[in-house]
């Protein structure tokens, strides 16, 4: 005699709220409209930056706002990005920001402290990366699911990193800028018990590290922390000031990954941000006074004989 056996069934977890899409051309909100659409969120509402300042909260519940930026930011684009913070938190969720590089130093000020996932000119994998953590930074719940979803955040960064560091042996970012000199007011010389070091020494270092990429694959030696610390101190010793955009482009990777490193370092208050108080469209990074030491006393030691 046979007997039926009851099939188990499974509780399908809810899916997770969409995402609302704003960008400035229609190229940018296609742009973002295809990336949330190659994630798990999908697309609730796709907004134009007059659209969102006049009602961003209209959409409902939503994972994550995305906002594209395919030309500077206008005086709409302005006001969002300044109030962004305050609608995220009103709404709960979390906030992406895509932009270029030219425009990074702008959108940065307008910006401020918010908390945001920050993309410059970066490739697809990035963008979804950026999508899931946003999403999941804003995830509520009982305390033992923040505390995996801290976790889950962590690890989504790790895994962010190496998709940037994938994504650098494709696409390596190379550009100069013209510095303006550090006002009197601002650059503080070492003290008299920290060493001099030569700014020549210390060009001759990234040069030499630069060089390494004509013989072997560029993306081996993608050390960022590094890099900027290298670009900084020069600036530093020739009086230069150092802003966000070009500092990107020192570190030799993405500079969506830069952005995140520089966050990270400000943050551990080994670097200083500063806004330019007679260029509203920049933002200045300089390392804080112990860090430069540091490296002072470093290279006095080690001789120079580094790379």
């Amino acid at each position: 005699m046979s007997r039926a056996f009851a099939q188990p069934t499974y509780a399908q977890e809810p899916a997770p709220p969409p995402v609302l899409v704003v960008g400035d051309t229609p190229n940018a909100r296609e742009r973002a409209r295809f990336t949330v659409d190659s994630s798990e969120y999908g697309a609730s509402s796709i907004l134009t930056m007059n659209e969102a300042a006049e009602d961003l909260g209209r959409a409902g519940a939503v994972s994550a706002i995305w906002i594209e930026l395919d030309e500077g930011p206008s005086k709409t684009a302005t006001r969002l990005l300044e109030r962004i913070g305050i609608d995220a938190a009103r709404l709960g969720t979390g906030v992406i920001v895509s932009t270029r590089l030219q425009y990074l130093d702008e959108v940065l000020l307008c910006l401020g402290s918010v908390n945001a996932e920050l993309l410059v000119d970066a490739e697809e994998m990035e963008r979804l990366s950026a999508l899931s953590l946003a999403a999941s930074s804003f995830n509520t719940g009982s305390r033992a699911a923040e505390g995996a979803n801290e976790a889950s955040t962590a690890r989504l960064r790790q895994l962010s990193e190496e998709v940037s560091r994938i994504a650098s042996a494709l696409a390596r970012l190379s550009a100069t800028s013209a510095q303006p000199p550090l006002s009197s007011a601002t650059f503080a010389p070492p003290r008299s018990d920290v060493p001099n070091v030569s700014p020549e020494a210390i060009r001759g270092i990234i040069k030499a590290r630069r060089l390494r990429s004509n013989f072997l694959p560029a993306d081996l030696f993608a050390d960022p922390a590094w890099d900027m610390l290298l670009d900084l101190l020069q600036a530093e010793l020739v009086q230069h000031r150092v802003p966000v955009s070009s500092l990107c482009i020192a570190a030799a990777v993405p500079a969506t990954t830069a952005l995140r490193w520089i966050k990270s370092m400000t943050d551990r208050s080994l670097l200083v941000r500063r806004d330019d108080p007679h260029d509203g469209r920049r933002v200045f990074i300089e390392m804080a006074p112990s860090t430069s030491a540091a490296l002072r006393r470093y290279f006095a030691e080690s001789g120079m004989a580094v790379v």
